[in-house]
């Protein structure tokens, strides 16, 4: 399923909410409670969300994230607008790891007035953005191609990265909980990004606020691991905190 712009925006409105009645959709799409029926039942059909009685959830899943053509439009210009703020701070002439993700992919994209860069990336989508970029070097990690989202992992990936020692990675993550813990699904993927985190001096991750109080199965790592945060807004409690707590710069993009 590909949602509509107004499917986006109800999607979006359940990812600040977690659940919501039909009634407030109606009122904050601006549409009648029926066209609202009509798009719940299409995206609970393509397993997008949830319904119960007078309302809608998230499926709240901790074992399987939100399909890759939905998560691609999916807050898209929250994502937009951080890898723009962190595309200003990365120099020329400097060495960069990136993981899979949407959010990454994003910040390939705003890289492209970059020179000089060498990238090394498991995400086939970020070497084909900056592949064809004059002026930068993109080394592809061997290994498996999901085909899903064209991410590579696997233990052949895990090694590859391993041989690298790059001035930042930058960083998508699926889920932070309120315990400080970085989370993901795939513990494949999970092992390839926490190769990248251990190959870079500094670690950059890039977080739409979604993510926060997301649940994910696999624990990628610790807050303390990073050392910038670039998300659109104040993080929700208890994660102002938390982030203190471990020395994180937090940068909220304009």
């Amino acid at each position: 399923m590909h949602p509509n712009p107004r499917q986006i925006k109800l999607l979006n409105r359940l990812q600040g909410t977690g659940s919501c009645s039909l009634e407030t959709l109606a009122n904050d799409l601006d549409v009648t409670v029926q066209t609202v029926r009509r798009d719940v039942q299409r995206l609970a059909e393509a397993n997008l969300l949830v319904r119960f009685h007078g309302g809608v959830r998230l499926p709240n899943s901790t074992i399987e994230n939100i399909a890759y053509r939905q998560r691609a439009q999916l807050h898209a210009a929250e994502k937009e607008r951080i890898a723009r703020a962190i595309a200003r701070e990365i120099p020329n002439d400097c060495s960069l790891l990136i993981n899979i993700g949407t959010t990454t992919e994003a910040i390939a994209r705003a890289l492209s007035g970059h020179t000089g860069l060498r990238i090394i990336t498991n995400n086939v989508n970020v070497a084909c953005t900056l592949g064809q970029q004059p002026g930068c070097e993109v080394i592809l990690a061997g290994g498996s191609v999901r085909s899903r989202d064209l991410g590579i992992v696997g233990e052949a990936t895990v090694e590859f990265i391993r041989q690298f020692r790059a001035d930042i990675a930058l960083m998508g993550i699926s889920g932070i909980e309120a315990d400080g813990t970085l989370r993901d699904y795939d513990f494949r993927e999970v092992k390839v990004s926490q190769a990248i985190m251990q190959s870079a001096r500094e670690v950059w991750m890039a977080a739409d606020t979604s993510k926060f109080h997301r649940p994910a199965m696999v624990r990628l790592g610790e807050l303390s691991q990073i050392g910038r945060l670039f998300t659109n807004a104040r993080p929700p409690d208890p994660f102002p905190g938390l982030l203190k707590a471990a020395g994180v710069d937090c940068v909220i993009a304009p």
